[in-house]
């Protein structure tokens, strides 16, 4: 609801502007200014918004909104009546327009606050009322500089009488009207932010699920490449027990499968290769296979903890009953998310994604893993932790700004760092952990080694209760 002009007039009142110095200009957002006003043993900052529904103009006593970069019309404002006193202050006609007159270094400025809702403005006069500048600069209004702007000959009416009866709304007496007006635009704004806030939310974890989703659905599909990979195995003996019946150019074997109750077995052949090789590449088939099928159940069991995950953060968010926990879940939530990478289509962060509290955890776990992950998704200030002793995968920590890592996170990272390398069975290891920026990429190595300095010690025995959690399963049990 707009002030009508008996508010505004009470406002003014209150205010007391005449004689005011202006200490200071700014600017809380792109739709608002601040002046900071002093008079002897009173100092406070008067807000005016133009802000369509919320336009109104009123002494400020919580907590001052964020700044903006200066924009023209304030800078304008700086360098015209910064230091400048006002020497009155008052609403022409009724009409909802302010007049204030400001006199600096001996020059008088007309400052026009005109709190129209959509037609709103502050239009900056000097005394012949030709427009120095505007907020809004509209030139089908003539409300640029150099126009003219002289709303005290303008009637309001037209000539024809206003029947229409305004009244100041009800408000507590124990308060000024100008907190009144500061208390119920604040809920209003708080309404309007949680609403915004929300459905940003609400996409980002749509976004988020759906992605998880058609992941999963892929990974579904895929994993029926993978789960009967024994097969290779298998072969490849058949072949290495009957090399002597092999030929060079053969393209099949054909023999009894003492795997599967002496059945008759077709095995095809690469004819351009040997008997042996054509051993050898159907165990390195076999071997492929079923370190593909681990990776696979790996994924899928990371991204069903993230559905879940991503799940029980809607709930969490949709259950606040107070409206300023629920502001404060959102912005929270809002701030904890890193900017994301811009991912080529249809391409994913490569390994592994764990949450620990508010923070990411990466874990690479091969070699290209490992070195796409410090190429492109991790920055400077993250944190790397690998086993000391033995081959393993990368883990990374995603910084938040203006959060140190808790040693939960710390433990958490940690165990994945030894439960992605070669010392998961033995539960056990030393790792170091540095910060991404002083790993060094190791000349003539192979690909994704670096080598840390600054770094850090970490004694780690596997916590098989925290790395379930992790996990979201029991361990995958290697055949």
């Amino acid at each position: 609801m707009s002030l009508n002009w008996k508010e505004i007039d009470l406002i003014l009142h209150e205010l007391d502007l005449t004689g005011a110095l202006i200490q200071k200009i700014r600017q809380p957002d792109f739709k608002s200014l601040l002046l900071d006003l002093y008079k002897p043993g009173n100092a406070f900052p008067l807000l005016i918004n133009l802000t369509q529904g919320n336009v109104r103009l009123h002494r400020l006593t919580g907590n001052n909104p964020r700044k903006v970069i200066l924009q023209r019309f304030a800078q304008f404002l700086r360098s015209r009546i910064n230091g400048g006193r006002i020497t009155s202050a008052e609403q022409l006609n009724n009409d909802r327009i302010i007049k204030i007159i400001v006199l600096y270094e001996k020059e008088e400025t007309y400052i026009y606050i005109r709190l129209w809702g959509g037609a709103s403005n502050i239009i900056v006069t000097d005394n012949s009322h030709t427009i120095l500048d505007a907020f809004y600069r509209r030139p089908k209004q003539n409300e640029v500089s150099g126009g003219t702007y002289s709303p005290e000959k303008i009637d309001p009416t037209n000539g024809k009488p206003n029947n229409k009866i305004f009244e100041i709304r009800e408000y507590n007496n124990n308060f000024t009207f100008n907190e009144f007006i500061e208390k119920s635009y604040r809920e209003i704004e708080s309404s309007r932010e949680i609403v915004t806030l929300r459905s940003r939310v609400e996409n980002i974890l749509d976004s988020k699920e759906y992605q998880l989703e058609s992941a999963l659905s892929g990974l579904n599909s895929r994993i029926n490449n993978y789960e009967n990979y024994n097969q290779y195995k298998e072969q490849a003996e058949l072949v290495k027990a009957n090399i002597y019946k092999i030929h060079r150019g053969d393209t099949f074997l054909e023999t009894e499968n003492y795997f599967n109750d002496n059945n008759i077995t077709k095995i095809s052949l690469d004819p351009n290769i040997n008997p042996g090789e054509n051993s050898e590449l159907l165990f390195a088939k076999y071997k492929k296979a079923k370190s593909g099928l681990k990776n696979i159940v790996e994924e899928i069991n990371n991204l069903k903890r993230n559905i879940v995950s991503i799940q029980k953060e809607r709930k969490e968010l949709q259950n606040q009953v107070k409206p300023e926990n629920e502001l404060s879940k959102l912005k929270e939530y809002l701030a904890g998310i890193p900017k994301q990478v811009q991912l080529k289509d249809k391409e994913k962060i490569p390994g592994l994604q764990f949450t620990s509290g508010s923070f990411t955890i990466l874990a690479g776990r091969t070699a290209t893993e490992n070195d796409l992950l410090l190429r492109k998704y991790v920055r400077g200030n993250d944190y790397w932790l690998h086993t000391r002793d033995y081959p393993g995968g990368y883990i990374f920590i995603k910084l938040i700004k203006g959060k140190s890592i808790p040693l939960e996170t710390l433990l958490d990272a940690g165990n994945l760092a030894v439960f992605f390398s070669k010392a998961k069975n033995s539960g056990k290891a030393d790792l170091y952990y540095t910060q991404v920026k002083y790993l060094r990429r190791a000349k003539d190595s192979k690909k994704g080694t670096v080598l840390p300095t600054n770094e850090k010690n970490l004694s780690i025995t596997i916590d098989e209760k925290r790395l379930n959690k992790l996990l979201g399963r029991n361990r995958y049990e290697e055949n």
